[in-house]
């Protein structure tokens, strides 16, 4: 049984990003070459193969929240021959880092409440 959890319709939405993306390389062509540089630059790695850069990508964009990431991405670990089974596991590393990023969060808090109204 599948059960959609889409917020958006993903092909839509890839349509919208490449849209608005176009008009902002018509308003910015010299920023869009410069990440379009950047982006070739990280697929082009010696050691890693494009199915682990994708998977590394893919939970990258979990941590960082980036819709159009995951989007991108997806579909590119997809193209790449990434499994369902071997998403979730790369997944399960951004879930124990977003966690661990928490925890460790909450420990500045403990200093801040240490350090408030001391000085």
């Amino acid at each position: 049984m599948t059960t959609d959890t889409r917020i958006e319709d993903w092909d839509s939405y890839s349509a919208g990003l490449r849209a608005r993306g176009r008009e902002l390389t018509a308003l910015h062509p010299e920023l869009m070459k410069g990440f379009g540089a950047l982006s070739r630059g990280a697929a082009t790695t010696q050691h890693l193969d494009a199915k682990t850069r994708e998977m590394i990508a893919l939970a990258v964009a979990v941590t960082t929240r980036c819709e159009g990431c995951i989007d991108a991405h997806a579909r590119k670990a997809k193209a790449a021959g990434a499994t369902k089974e071997e998403i979730a596991e790369a997944l399960g590393v951004a879930i124990a880092l977003n966690a661990g990023a928490a925890l460790t969060y909450s420990l500045h808090v403990l200093d801040a409440m240490d350090g408030t109204g001391q000085g």
